[in-house]
């Protein structure tokens, strides 16, 4: 078969196609008389029954204790053997907004290796989470799972503390 035959062989078959469609379809006609026909019917209004609101639980009372001060005393003598020999804890509880805070950013520093000054620094001056400074200090690790590791340590000291 040649080039020419084969063009208009697949031009007839495209004008064949073209003329026999609309009548395959129902017709383009015939689509636009239905759907000027159709009309929208609404469903009869429902008659619904309010439901009942379920009932309330008594409010207990909850306890709230305080958080424990980033200056507590109990929590330097708790973190003191988690940071380096000889550090003024004074120094380092400062401007953490709690003992948690604290306890939290000194736990992750011994577990990562990551000296805790810089932890502090990239936490509280530049504002970055925990995960997200010590990934940028030790991008190898995964630095959720250690800053969630050091939150526990953290919650367990200010526990025992609490106790």
């Amino acid at each position: 078969m040649t080039t020419g035959r084969a063009l208009m062989l697949a031009i007839a078959t495209f004008g064949l196609g073209v003329w026999v469609g609309p009548q395959l379809t129902g017709g383009a006609r015939d689509r636009s008389e239905i759907s000027q026909q159709a009309t929208v019917v609404e469903p009869p209004p429902s008659v619904e029954t309010p439901a009942a609101a379920p009932a309330r639980r008594p409010a207990t009372p909850r306890v709230v204790r305080p958080a424990i001060a980033a200056t507590s005393a109990d929590l330097h003598a708790r973190l003191q053997p988690v940071l380096n020999k000889g550090t003024n804890m004074d120094v380092a509880a400062e401007g953490f907004r709690n003992g948690e805070h604290f306890a939290t950013v000194a736990h992750a520093a011994r577990n990562t290796e990551v000296p805790f000054l810089l932890l502090k620094h990239r936490v509280l001056t530049e504002g970055k989470s925990l995960a997200a400074a010590i990934r940028e200090s030790k991008p190898a690790i995964d630095a959720s799972v250690q800053a969630d590791l050091a939150v526990a340590q953290a919650r367990a000291d200010i526990a025992t503390i609490e106790g």
